[in-house]
């Protein structure tokens, strides 16, 4: 069961045809108390995958929105654990964000799960109290609750909707490409890029691991890439691209929740045995190939 604020169009219908028949559409917002009731009683749910946010990383969205960003990804992330609570699941998994680490982290250091948090910024800080929910509601109504902190997702169906405006670097370097646009790179930058697929893949198995013995997850690559090292990626995937690369903050990559911050992936590698299969050349190429597919320049 998929609850989304918008209606399915077709290019998510043609992404997940492979899979269409095991996927029913609720068409509704989480700051509704009725649609949270209508999920309950029209579906069994015994686990429940908690995305839904209001990505608002820039100052200016968050000056001009700083009610609905609190409402969408506080309140609404009450709602589905009231939701979780009435359903009696037996697992609830928050998807959350490398931005919980806002001001910490020196390049060449990696962020563990331990690390004490302190953001500030409402995007950075609304994820981090929603994971602090999150482990009380599933204490006090006993289910299990854990986090997948997300570092530098990318790949198909990053797209901007009404609560997504700020894209990632790889989904404006690979449009430009393909549009045939210069890309401007700042040398002095650092990431980690962890491809979408091992995104769902990593949270299908914190979901349905047999047992957790631990809260929140880091869910990246863990791999730091310097904008040089991106750049020899990127050519080797696109070889058309055509790349300027230059110090100075009017450039292509956005500073984002994900910039300048690495985290530890060992625990969920220890834990729960996952591995991420893509590197960033793989998931470059897959990426590009895609947009070329679905016809997607944006």
């Amino acid at each position: 069961v998929s609850i989304d604020l918008a209606k399915p169009d077709a290019m998510v219908l043609r992404y997940l045809e492979p899979q269409s028949s095991n996927v029913t559409w609720v068409h509704g917002d989480i700051l509704d108390q009725n649609t949270m009731d209508r999920v309950l009683e029209d579906h069994e749910i015994d686990k429940i995958v908690h995305a839904a946010v209001y990505s608002a990383t820039r100052e200016d969205i968050e000056r001009f929105e700083s009610r609905r960003i609190v409402s969408i990804n506080v309140e609404g992330t009450a709602n589905i654990l009231e939701l979780a609570r009435k359903a009696q699941v037996a697992r609830f998994v928050y998807v959350s964000s490398v931005g919980v680490y806002e001001g910490l982290g020196s390049q060449g250091e990696t962020l563990t799960e331990g690390t004490p948090l302190h953001p500030r910024q409402l995007y950075n800080a609304t994820k981090y109290a929603s994971e602090l929910i999150t482990h009380r509601c599933g204490e006090a109504h006993g289910f299990e609750a854990a986090v997948a902190r997300l570092g530098g997702p990318y790949g198909p169906m990053e797209r901007a909707t009404g609560h997504r405006v700020v894209m990632s670097t790889l989904h404006q370097w690979t449009g430009k490409a393909l549009r045939g646009e210069t890309i401007d790179a700042e040398t002095e930058d650092y990431w980690d890029f962890t491809y979408v697929l091992d995104i769902a893949a990593g949270i299908r198995t914190v979901l349905d691991a047999p047992s957790l013995t631990h809260e929140a997850y880091n869910l990246n690559r863990g791999v730091q890439v310097s904008a040089q090292e991106l750049v020899s990626a990127f050519r080797e995937a696109t070889p058309s691209a055509n790349i300027n690369l230059r110090t100075g903050n009017d450039t292509d990559m956005p500073q984002s929740s994900s910039s300048g911050r690495i985290m530890d992936s060992s625990r969920i590698r220890d834990d729960l045995h996952f591995e991420t299969r893509y590197d960033l050349i793989a998931g470059l190429e897959e990426y590009i190939q895609w947009r070329l597919e679905f016809g997607y320049t944006a």
